[in-house]
């Protein structure tokens, strides 16, 4: 019997089999000595094969193919990765520049990630209804910054969501991963956009400006307009993971426009003479956070960290 993986509980993962009944299942054993490296080996989104039993559950006994996820570095277990969801059409990544503050390191990491599995990100502004005039301005510098590369960009207020018409136009009929740090608003954004969902949201640490989990697990909900949202915890940081030095520059997508005018075709862009990239940062055609960002991923590689197939 085949399904779509809804919900993970952490030991129990719930399955909406194809004749639409709900199967709470587990994983078989076997699937720890397949080398996936990784602490969830089936993830939210993924297309599995099931067998029920006679108690009304199931064991997942195969994963089908997947067409992409978005991966990151285990929190705990450098070597191993995290599946944050699978099969996704479109990625929602909420961001804030204040309340808590959304690091530039944190979204280009993310967006790296993304481009490696070829998923599409639309960076989600939240919170724009309490901004400073400082803030505000910082706001329109970021959105400049990424719409100038590629990215799509969009403003709201998730608790008053008057920009719901042109959020469900993206949403429907697509799979859309939300993501972003803990705090940031995507438990009240999706509040907004399916009635009667009542997630738990928490307020905002005064002390550090810095959010709160309230989600504790992963889950696919239905969109009442069509699609699917999946709702997943809030992430601190963004390790990278099974990236080689030489593919980073590939994921950023005007260092890698640029790279291909430097003297030497395996340039790192960190001293090499004749680098494109860097006279690009040094005459502001490249930011220098963006810069920054691809130099910090470049050291998790050096120092051999997260390098582990899986």
């Amino acid at each position: 019997m085949n399904g779509l993986v809804i919900k993970n509980t952490g030991s129990w993962y719930s399955v909406l089999t194809d004749d639409g009944t709900i199967i709470e299942s587990k994983i078989k054993g076997n699937f720890r000595l397949k080398g996936i490296r990784s602490t969830n080996p089936v993830a939210v989104g993924d297309r599995v094969v099931i067998t029920p039993n006679k108690e009304g559950t199931a064991f997942i006994s195969e994963i089908l193919d997947r067409r992409n996820y978005i991966v990151r570095k285990s929190p705990n277990l450098s070597k191993q990765s995290h599946i944050i969801a699978a099969n996704i059409d479109q990625v929602f990544l909420i961001v804030t520049v204040n309340y808590p503050e959304t690091s530039t390191t944190f979204i280009d990491r993310f967006l790296a990630s993304a481009e490696a599995y070829r998923v599409p990100v639309v960076l989600v502004f939240n919170k724009t209804d309490i901004l400073s005039d400082d803030d505000r301005r910082y706001q329109d510098m970021m959105i400049a910054l990424y719409e100038n590369i590629g990215y799509k960009c969009l403003t709201i207020s998730a608790t008053t969501l008057s920009e719901r018409l042109s959020l469900e136009i993206l949403l429907k009929d697509k799979i859309t991963l939300f993501s972003g740090n803990s705090g940031v608003g995507k438990s009240t954004l999706l509040n907004q956009l399916i009635p009667g969902l009542n997630l738990k949201t928490a307020e905002i640490s005064d002390a550090h400006n810095t959010g709160m989990h309230t989600t504790t697990f992963s889950e696919m909900l239905c969109l009442p307009f069509g699609g699917w949202a999946i709702d997943t915890p809030g992430i601190k940081g963004f390790g990278t993971f099974d990236m080689n030095p030489e593919e980073i520059c590939g994921y950023f997508k005007e260092i890698f426009r640029f790279s291909k005018n430097c003297r030497f075709y395996n340039c790192t862009h960190t001293h090499e003479p004749g680098c494109a990239v860097r006279k690009a940062v040094e005459e502001h055609y490249i930011s220098q956070s963006r810069y920054n960002s691809y130099l910090s991923m470049l050291e998790d590689k050096e120092e051999g960290k997260y390098r582990e197939a899986f």
